[in-house]
Formats: C-alpha cells, sequence, structure tokens
C-alpha cells in the first residue's frame, strides 16, 4: 500500500503560523510587562530581552524603552541589537561590549553589565543587565541569547549620594575644627602610611614638630579669642609655605606636625626655615612678635612613635638654646 504523500505547507499556512508565533510572543511580553509592574517596581525591573544573533532583531518589553523616553510605535519594525549599544555612554561601551563578546565566545557563563544608556530627553539612565546564550549551533556559535534588564539609576543616585556624603564626613572627622588643618587623627595617619611606602620605596621622610613659642604668655595677656586667631593664621601661613612640598596637621595645642617626603635633610632644613621665617615676618599680628620653634628628624627604623619622639626631642632643645630656630 502506498504511504500517502505529505502535503508542504502553502505560503498562506506559513504566514499564519508566523502570525501565530508572533501572538505568542508579545502574549508573553505583555505577561511579563504586568508581572513587571505589579510584582517588582520597587526593583526596577523592565522585563525580559530576546536577541536572535542571526537575524539580529531584539525583541524585548515595552518597559525597557519607555523607561528611556520613546514609545513603541516611534521604533522600527525590527529593532536591531545596536539600537540600545549605540546610546551607551562612551565610557560604558567598550566594557559592555567585551562583555558580551567574552560571552558569546562561551568564555564566560551569563553576560552581565551595569551601564549608562541615553534616553530621548538626553538624560543618561542606569541600567543593570544580565543575559544568557540559550541556543548554540553545533559548532557553538551563538545563536539565540534571553536576558532581563532593571533600571537601576535611583539606587546608582543613592550611592552616589552617599559617597558623597561619605566623603564630606570624612573631612570633617580628619579636618581640625579650629584651625582647618588636618587633626592629630588625620596626620598620624599621614605619617604612619608615609612610614611604610617610604621604606617600599626607598626614599627618605622628613618629621618635624612645629611650636609657637611663648603661646602661654599671649593667651594669658591677650586673651583665647586672640590665641585662638593667632592658631588659625600660623596653620594657614604653615600649610601655605609647604604648599605641594608636605603636610601639616595640628598635633595639639599649639603643637604642629609636618611631614616632608621624599626630601633630603639639607631640602627639609631649607622648608622649615621658610616656615620659621614666614612666622617671623608675618602679616597678621600687626603689633605684637611671633616665632615659633622646630625639630626634626630623618625617619630611619621604628613605629610612627619613635619618629614624634625624636622631633619632639629635637624641639625641646630648640627651646632650650633660645627658641626661633629649627634643631634636627
Amino acid at each position: 500500500m502506498n504511504a500517502e504523500k505529505i502535503s508542504e505547507p502553502s505560503k498562506e499556512e506559513l504566514l499564519l503560523k508566523i502570525t501565530e508565533q508572533e501572538m505568542l510572543i508579545n502574549e508573553l511580553l505583555a505577561e511579563k510587562e504586568a508581572e513587571a509592574k505589579l510584582d517588582y517596581p520597587w526593583k526596577g525591573n523592565l522585563g525580559h530581552w530576546y536577541w536572535n544573533v542571526q537575524t539580529n532583531d531584539v525583541v524585548f518589553n515595552p518597559l525597557k524603552v519607555e523607561a528611556l523616553g520613546y514609545k513603541m510605535e516611534e521604533l522600527p519594525e525590527k529593532v536591531p541589537y545596536d539600537f540600545f549599544t549605540s546610546k551607551l555612554h562612551p565610557d560604558d561601551f567598550e566594557p559592555v561590549m567585551d562583555n558580551m563578546r567574552e560571552h558569546l565566545k562561551g568564555s564566560t557563563p551569563v553576560y552581565e553589565v551595569e551601564y549608562r544608556i541615553k534616553a530621548k530627553d538626553g538624560q543618561w539612565k542606569w541600567y543593570y543587565d544580565r543575559g544568557k546564550v540559550t541556543k548554540r549551533s553545533k559548532d557553538g556559535a551563538p545563536l539565540f541569547l534571553t536576558g532581563i534588564v532593571f533600571d537601576i539609576t535611583k539606587q546608582k543616585a543613592k550611592e552616589e549620594d552617599l559617597v558623597d556624603l561619605t566623603s564630606t564626613l570624612i573631612e570633617l572627622i580628619d579636618k581640625d575644627e579650629l584651625t582647618q588643618i588636618r587633626n592629630r587623627r588625620s596626620i598620624i595617619r599621614e605619617l604612619k602610611s608615609r612610614i611604610v611606602e617610604s621604606v617600599i620605596q626607598e626614599y627618605s621622610l622628613i618629621v618635624s614638630m612645629i611650636d609657637i613659642d611663648d603661646f602661654k604668655r599671649l593667651n594669658d595677656t591677650k586673651g583665647h579669642v586672640y590665641g585662638d586667631y593667632v592658631l588659625k593664621e600660623t596653620a594657614k601661613t604653615l600649610e601655605h609655605v609647604l604648599k605641594r612640598k608636605g603636610c601639616v596637621g595640628r598635633y595639639g595645642g599649639e603643637e604642629f606636625l609636618i611631614l616632608l617626603p621624599n626630601m633630603s635633610k639639607e631640602q627639609a632644613v631649607n622648608v622649615l626655615e621658610d616656615c620659621r621665617s614666614a612666622i617671623e615676618t608675618n602679616e597678621f599680628l600687626k603689633n605684637e612678635s611671633l616665632t615659633i620653634s622646630g625639630g626634626f628628624t630623618v625617619y630611619t627604623q621604628g613605629d610612627h612613635e619613635d619618629a614624634v619622639k625624636d622631633a619632639d626631642k629635637h624641639l625641646y632643645e630648640a627651646k632650650e638654646n633660645g627658641k626661633n630656630q629649627i634643631i634636627g
């Protein structure tokens, strides 16, 4: 008995089949859109996307483009992959492309990135995108990818605000309230860091302790408000003289700790003498002479306390020898 001949599907049947597939896809996307809106709005869920690598067609939840300010009717009938990649921030383009290329060739299990993408109004949105190749050819070439995308713009804004706030708080914590230069905590932390750096990079580190001469007498005769003014102006003068040569912090009371990294002893003497001279010839006191004494040491070994102790010992010598001088 002859087998019945299997008839080939007609053009109309194929078109109907394609239409049915499109309807199914649209229905799935509609469900995902409703799911995203109703169940996960706080996560910024923009729904799923599907990329046919062979045809370069991207099918996606309308939320993905609506978040960028577009309407679906504004888009071409077939949306290519580069419709989205062309809107990436210049700094994010290559990292995103590299991530996708690595996944396409099978080097990574998933494609996962955060990037900025330009909205219709010119603003930048932050998206978190995660996808995976779900079908490959026999030779391993990627054929189809599916993924999900989230709008994380609000989360990123909160992160940036937190970074700014943290930076401000650190600055406030590290700054001496009166003189507005580094406080003791900050300058000691810097000293510890410089000690490690000087050992690793094998450069010299000068540690100096500076003290305002006869400050107690000035405070007692002129008052604390005047004394505070002197401290503030002294700190400002020292910071101005040092500029990028080193750093200074208020160690306590009328004492200042100065760090001069990568500097020879001879160079350090010149810089510290410039500090001493600038205070002696200051313009912030009209009818009052003001001088400072200082001691310094070239760090060789030990911890930060040893360095401070050596510098303080030389400061004491400067005081005993008549003040208004630098000894090291």
